[in-house]
């Protein structure tokens, strides 16, 4: 399976929608497109992780790298990981909690969610 990663912009967010599967040959893409961002002077990124069905280390690495990237630019990440997909144990919810890294992501259930500063993240 593929990566697929869709760029767009609201609310003065770089939204970028991933779907597929995230592993070894496939999440450069991903983090190409963090780049590609961050280049066009985006500080502000919403990772909508909703319809990734899988998620190695690697894509694990790319997360925490785009997640040190943002930050030494003082930006901020925020990942969509859907709270019905975490109560259910989605795939990408699992990876990270096993490996000790979801407390370091604030995560939403959805891009609306993401998009309002009021917003409270989803607890770990």
């Amino acid at each position: 399976m593929t990566l697929k990663v869709t760029v767009g912009e609201q609310e003065g967010w770089a939204v970028l929608c991933v779907s597929g599967e995230m592993d070894l040959l496939t999440s450069p893409v991903l983090r190409q497109r963090v780049h590609d961002a961050v280049a066009d002077g985006r500080r502000r990124i919403v990772l909508d992780l909703s319809e990734v069905l899988f998620c190695d280390s690697s894509g694990v690495g790319v997360l925490i790298a785009t997640r040190r990237l943002i930050r030494s630019f003082q930006g901020r990440l925020r990942l969509i990981l859907p709270a019905k997909g975490a109560e259910d144990g989605s795939h990408v919810n699992r990876v990270l909690a096993a490996l000790g890294v979801r407390r370091l992501f604030e995560v939403f259930p959805d891009v609306p969610a993401a998009l309002d500063d009021g917003a409270t993240p989803l607890s770990a």
